[in-house]
C-alpha cells in the first residue's frame, strides 16, 4: 500500500488534481441538496477522514444519500474523485494512528483539583492495529477498480 497522504500533499505541476471532478448535475436544485458546493465540501472531508457516514455529516447529508448520489447517471467523475479520496483519507487515518502511537499523546495530571502536569501515553494497540491492516492489506488481491486499469 503506497502512503497517499505523505506523498501527495498537492497535485504536480501538469498533473490533473484527482480530487477535482465534474459535480453530478440536477435538473431541480433543492435548498437543502447536494449543491456543486457540497459535493466539493463532501469530498474534501472524505479525503481528510476517509468515512463516507462523518463526512456526510460533515456536509449536513446522510451516508445514504451520498451513495445514492455516486450512483447517479453522470457521477463518474464524482465516483473517481470519491474512490480517490477514500485512498487518501485512509492513508491520513493510518499516518495519525502510527504517530500517536510512536510519540504518544498528553493526558493532563490532577492531584487535589490541581493541574500538576501531563503524564505522555503510548497506545501499542493502535501500533498492532495499524501494522496488522498495513500487512493485511499487502497479501490481498487487488481491488476489482485496480483490475479494470489493467
Amino acid at each position: 500500500m503506497t502512503n497517499i497522504s505523505s506523498a501527495r500533499t498537492a497535485p504536480i505541476a501538469g498533473e490533473a488534481d484527482p480530487l477535482d471532478f465534474t459535480p453530478v448535475p440536477f435538473t431541480v436544485k433543492r435548498y437543502g441538496g447536494w449543491t456543486p458546493d457540497r459535493q466539493r465540501k463532501f469530498i474534501y472531508h472524505l479525503s481528510r477522514i476517509g468515512i463516507v457516514s462523518a463526512a456526510a455529516k460533515a456536509v449536513g447529508m446522510s451516508r445514504n444519500s451520498a451513495y445514492k448520489l455516486r450512483e447517479r447517471v453522470g457521477a463518474e467523475s464524482f465516483a473517481d474523485a470519491w474512490d480517490f479520496a477514500i485512498d487518501l483519507g485512509h492513508g491520513n487515518a493510518e499516518d495519525h494512528a502510527i504517530t500517536r502511537a510512536i510519540d504518544g499523546y498528553t493526558v493532563p495530571y490532577f492531584y487535589g483539583g490541581r493541574l500538576r502536569g501531563e503524564i505522555r501515553r503510548y497506545d501499542n494497540r493502535l501500533l498492532l492495529a495499524s501494522l496488522a491492516a498495513r500487512s493485511c492489506l499487502l497479501y490481498t488481491s487487488p481491488s476489482p477498480r485496480d483490475r479494470q486499469k489493467s
